[in-house]
């Protein structure tokens, strides 16, 4: 592909994406499968238009994600699979969150926020954070919570992958700070059973028992879960873990979580940061994508490995070493607190 046309895709990447969150949307990845079916067959089931559901479907299998035949059926392709609900590592949930009205909204304040230096681009455009947004939208939230919950087992196989090896002997009990459902903690605890594991997460979080990962894990007898706010308090605990929180909030906000660890957490307490870490200028990222979208979103910013450690510092915990899987895709800070 030449440069042209690499920047050709680039601006019409969007269409991509929109193409693909209008499939996920209409419920065309879960009901076509690997049989072919023909696209009036499809269209009639869905309660979709038939002339205008062709030309989407077509428009997926451009972009690989179904198959078509000479005859206008239809199946899913080995890419397509990912979108489907009954999928182990959906990315279903992720589609509709990250191409769903909300987030397609907020990019178009970009420009303006570098311009004003202000990062405020949820607030911009519904007059509230993203937190408070989904605290009083139900249908927000429940996008938003099993799209997290899709990204957990993918960074969670990243953890374990690049913790293989880890001695957490010398561990009694870790606290999951922010840990949704609980599949990371409830995935560590798996594999070092002498643990015992609580989450933290925000009440209307954890309240659904229903979606609670530690009894269909197995572990349900060492791991709890505690409604609460991080920024109030957190359980006393001798280690704990962050999966993709810190990235969410600016420095002083980061400052008050590490702080409130520091002021419950005993002497030589283990701290485990797991974010995607930016890494050098010569080396291109998904990092330094997501930036962006924290830029549009959030208060936070996706950071590099000194900018961590700053923050380690400046909280009274010491660097010990950072774990990365073999993609590096994620990075694990791990620190001790001095």
């Amino acid at each position: 592909m030449s440069d042209y046309e690499k920047v050709i895709d680039i601006i019409f990447g969007r269409w991509k994406s929109q193409i693909l969150y209008a499939g996920v949307k209409l419920g065309i990845f879960d009901l076509v499968t690997s049989v072919p079916r023909s696209s009036a067959e499809i269209a009639k089931e869905l309660g979709l238009d038939p002339a205008l559901s062709y030309r989407l479907l077509r428009a997926l299998g451009s972009i690989g994600l179904l198959k078509e035949d000479h005859n206008q059926n239809f199946s899913v392709t080995s890419m397509g699979q990912f979108l489907r609900a009954d999928n182990a590592h959906t990315l279903g949930a992720v589609t509709l969150l990250e191409e769903g009205p909300e987030h397609y909204a907020i990019w178009k304040h970009l420009t303006a926020m570098v311009r004003d230096g202000k990062q405020d681009g949820f607030v911009r455009e519904f007059g509230r954070s993203v937190f408070d947004y989904a605290s009083q939208n139900s249908a927000y939230a429940d996008v938003f919570n099993h799209a997290m919950s899709s990204y957990s087992s993918t960074h969670s196989k990243w953890v374990l992958e690049a913790l293989d090896g880890y001695d957490f002997s010398k561990i009694e009990h870790i606290c999951d700070i922010g840990g949704g459902h609980g599949h990371l903690l409830c995935s560590l605890l798996s594999r070092n059973i002498h643990l015992k594991g609580t989450v933290l997460d925000l009440e209307q979080v954890v309240k659904d028992k229903q979606l609670l990962l530690a009894n269909k894990m197995g572990i349900g007898d060492r791991c709890s879960y505690i409604g609460g706010d991080m920024f109030h308090k957190v359980p006393s605990a001798d280690a704990y873990v962050m999966k993709m929180i810190l990235h969410d909030w600016n420095d002083d906000e980061c400052t008050k979580i590490l702080s409130n660890i520091q002021s419950v957490s005993p002497a030589g307490a283990r701290l485990f940061i797991v974010e995607h870490i930016v890494p050098g200028p010569e080396v291109p990222h998904f990092s330094k994508l997501f930036d962006i979208h924290m830029l549009c979103a959030v208060t936070g910013r996706e950071r590099t490995e000194k900018e961590f450690l700053s923050l380690l510092e400046h909280t009274g915990f010491k660097h010990v070493r950072t774990h990365y899987p073999e993609s590096k895709s994620i990075g694990v800070i791990e620190a001790i607190k001095k």
